[in-house]
């Protein structure tokens, strides 16, 4: 079956065609609070070395799909911050992080069938190159801790179900929006600010960032529009458009873009490297460790 971004789980389930059911799952989605909550603060059990775990591995994933589709870029991203958030590794080395961002972008290529030469693309840049046996246990690893669930529901699910909501008689204009929506939406990723919030509320936020830029004389009735909408919390609604719309004002930066040189990238010489089974059960161990500790806390 296709992967659709805007429509994952298309025909697995025909008793919700309202797509209402998508509001009911989303959560299942996400990276966990603790984790968002540690990025943002130091003091929480995530430490600031997850912040520099989740930069890199960011950046390594920028950098590996830079010129296909930013759909993937972003799939890829969100497969991360869901492993990050379940499984966190101790004092990892940077191969495991290199590649980690290697299996989630091959990963998201398979859900989004795009052709791309793994090969090829680790050359392209420096770093780690891994052999397929590598990258396909640590996949095996990343599968595990989705759930297998990758047919990720994202903002994107949300953008046509919230501009249906608009009377707009006009419908480039509908188009106009979803498109600048989407930007806004592939840029606004990379704030850990955003990433509390649930996909249906980064999309409405989306767009009513984008009807304040193209049609403000119209901005109040959309805004009124959406936040009637049952599915929609309107404090939440409102904090992350706050947020959204300083980071959109300043660009938030290309989804694309990999982080400066302050942002301690990987520099190493390239060479092959192929994982020992030892090697990748030591990480899966620390996994499964974080996986126990994790299910304590929410029995406790």
């Amino acid at each position: 079956m296709e992967f659709d971004l805007e429509n994952p789980l298309t025909n697995f389930d025909d008793r919700f065609p309202d797509k209402s059911f998508l509001f009911l799952v989303e959560s299942d989605h996400m990276p966990s609070e603790k984790y968002v909550a540690g990025l943002r603060s130091v003091g929480c059990s995530f430490s600031s070395d997850d912040l520099s775990v989740r930069r890199d591995v960011v950046s390594s994933v920028s950098q590996l799909s830079c010129g296909f589709d930013p759909a993937l870029s972003y799939l890829a991203i969100n497969y991360v911050d869901r492993f990050l958030s379940s499984h966190k590794l101790q004092k990892p080395k940077p191969w495991v992080l290199r590649l980690l961002a290697v299996s989630c972008v091959a990963l998201a290529a398979k859900m989004l069938k795009t052709e791309i030469a793994l090969a090829d693309v680790q050359s392209d840049g420096g770093g780690f190159i891994f052999d397929a046996h590598s990258i396909q246990k640590m996949e095996l690893l990343v599968l595990g801790a989705l759930q297998w669930r990758m047919r990720s529901i994202t903002p994107f699910c949300f953008i046509s179900f919230f501009v249906s909501l608009f009377e707009l008689r006009d419908p480039p204009l509908g188009q106009a929006i979803q498109a600048r929506a989407s930007e806004i939406i592939l840029k606004a990723q990379n704030d850990i600010k955003l990433l509390e919030f649930k996909p249906s509320i980064t999309a409405a936020s989306a767009l009513l960032c984008a009807c304040h830029e193209l049609f403000p004389l119209q901005f109040a009735s959309f805004k009124s529009d959406i936040s009637s909408c049952s599915y929609v919390n309107k404090d939440n609604l409102l904090h992350c458009y706050n947020a959204m719309q300083d980071g959109a004002m300043d660009g938030f930066g290309s989804a694309l873009d990999v982080h400066s040189s302050s942002d301690t990238p990987i520099n190493v010489l390239d060479h092959h490297f192929s994982c020992s089974d030892s090697e990748m059960t030591n990480v899966a161990a620390s996994t499964v460790r974080s996986q126990r500790a994790l299910k304590r806390r929410k029995t406790q």
